[in-house]
């Protein structure tokens, strides 16, 4: 018979691409929906449209779908102003109980985005929790408030236009934003899609994830997940200056991205590969002063906010270190603040045990008998990151969620914390909702902070297991060594001669390929 198209070749092709119908036992169950796992003689990657990167992008669509309406309730309209003027129906607390808010909502009115103002030059005075009178500017770093601006410009556009559906400017505003972010996360998806190689199904749990539903539209973080994703993608296709200047963008939008840079400077330092680190440093350095410089040198008061918020502000409800003071009635390491001091005790120890973490990870990556992956690295920093951070905002589990499944694609596992992370939302909720307004109280949901903490420890220990058993890591079945590598993907170790020998890998190095892994 004639094939409808060519034979796939490299990782499309039945011997190469994972199956995870055959592979994966849950996957393998929930596919007896649609008729049962793929057949031995079926004939695989010859597919003319349903590619399994247009099928995964489909399914994203359907969940980002499912994202924008657990927030529609908190758009909703009533004629609840004077004269019976049309507002937002957030009546009975309404974006608590109905577990739908999102800050974009709020922070159309707050940040003076309503007024058509310019972030970083538009000031206002904000009464704080003391008494105290404090001018407030844009919070946000410098990509993440032009992008309020630009979405905030096209939602006052669509209001004038009368022959485009009408709603509250505040309505439009995140439905604009909101497309904006989707968009944002399908780059991430692609990006994870084409990362995952061989095993691109893998990519659906992050198109699939229950995070997604709960907090794609929560705030800005889609966009860097965005930036993040496609400097990888660039890495991994070994163009570095590119990828620095993506994770720079990523780093004008939210800092995490430019993290990213520790573990490929361990990895490259073992592998002899410096100069494309510092191609990619210096590109990433470039773009983010290329955003950053302007609007500091034109707002310096407006530019340095986001960063004078960050060192000011206390440890928020699902830090470790509010998890902590809420079970024990401890009052943190600096005790009762005066007005407009800063938690400097705070600051130094969460700063101290990220140093803690980097360094252990850098131990790793330089003593473990085969050097890490990218992925597997990226995702330890960042969950070390948040989990010794004094701010855990919900939504910041959204950086995970693609470099979890690129560094451990144990399918039953990730959902299993997806599922977890995504439920706090509803504790949550119902705990700034108040006790005394039929709320809960703050060790419930704290409780469950404890055991979202627990499960992404559970994620971290197994990839360090894997780091130090590399047969047990799916991803380098079949001879791989590195989907993510770029130039160190395949590359033997040439740690420099000044490297001192405990920082060397204990027992003979193992070479990718010398130690290809079977098939299970």
């Amino acid at each position: 018979m004639a094939s409808p198209a060519p034979l796939a070749t490299d990782r499309r092709s039945d011997t190469e691409r994972d199956l995870p119908g055959r592979t994966d036992p849950l996957t393998a169950q929930l596919s007896e929906v649609v008729g049962g796992p793929v057949g031995r003689r079926a004939l695989v990657g010859r597919a003319r449209f349903f590619t399994p990167l247009r099928v995964v992008l489909l399914l994203a669509v359907v969940f980002l779908g499912l994202g924008w309406s657990t927030k529609a309730a908190c758009i909703q309209q009533a004629p609840n102003g004077p004269g019976g003027v049309l507002g937002l129906d957030w009546s009975g607390s309404r974006q608590y109980t109905a577990l739908c808010y999102s800050d974009t909502v709020p922070l159309y009115g707050a940040e003076r985005l309503d007024e058509g103002a310019f972030p970083y030059k538009k000031s206002w005075e904000e009464t704080t929790p003391d008494g105290a009178v404090q001018q407030r500017y844009m919070e946000y770093p410098v990509l993440a408030g032009l992008y309020q601006y630009a979405a905030m410009n096209v939602a006052k556009a669509w209001h004038a236009t009368p022959w485009l559906p009408g709603a509250l400017q505040v309505v439009l505003y995140f439905n604009v934003v909101a497309f904006g972010l989707a968009l944002a996360w399908l780059v991430t998806i692609w990006s994870t899609a084409v990362l995952a190689g061989r095993r691109i199904w893998d990519a659906a749990l992050v198109a699939a994830s229950p995070l997604v539903v709960v907090h794609a539209f929560t705030n800005f973080d889609p966009l860097a997940t965005a930036f993040a994703g496609a400097g990888l993608l660039a890495w991994a296709r070994k163009r570095p200056v590119l990828a620095g200047v993506l994770l720079g963008l990523g780093g004008a939008t939210k800092l995490y991205p430019l993290m990213l840079l520790g573990p490929l400077l361990v990895l490259c330092l073992r592998a002899g590969r410096m100069r494309d680190w510092f191609r990619l440093a210096a590109a990433a350095a470039a773009a983010w002063l290329a955003v950053n410089l302007p609007l500091a040198l034109a707002f310096p008061s407006g530019w340095r906010e986001f960063f004078r918020l960050n060192s000011s502000r206390g440890a928020d409800p699902d830090s470790v270190y509010n998890v902590i003071s809420s079970f024990t009635g401890w009052h943190g390491f600096d005790g009762q603040l005066a007005r407009g001091e800063n938690p400097l005790i705070l600051n130094t120890v969460s700063l101290l045990l990220f140093a803690a973490v980097c360094v252990g990870i850098g131990y790793v990556a330089l003593t473990a008998a085969r050097r890490p992956r990218v992925a597997q690295l990226c995702f330890l920093l960042v969950a070390g990151f948040l989990l010794t951070n004094k701010v855990w905002s919900p939504q910041y589990s959204l950086w995970l969620v693609p470099l979890a499944v690129l560094a451990l694609p144990h399918r039953r596992l990730l959902l299993a914390w997806m599922t977890i992370d995504a439920l706090v939302w509803v504790p949550r909720m119902y705990y700034y909702l108040g006790v005394g307004n039929k709320g809960l109280p703050e060790q419930w949901f704290t409780a469950t902070v404890v055991v979202r903490d627990l499960a992404v420890l559970v994620l971290c220990a197994v990839v360090i297991r894997q780091i130090y058993r590399p047969e047990l890591d799916l991803v380098r079945a079949r001879g791989v060594d590195d989907p993510v590598g770029g130039v160190l993907d395949g590359a033997d170790d040439a740690q420099p001669a000044w490297l001192p020998r405990r920082l060397r890998p204990a027992g003979r190095p193992v070479a990718w390929s010398t130690s290809r892994i079977p098939v299970g």
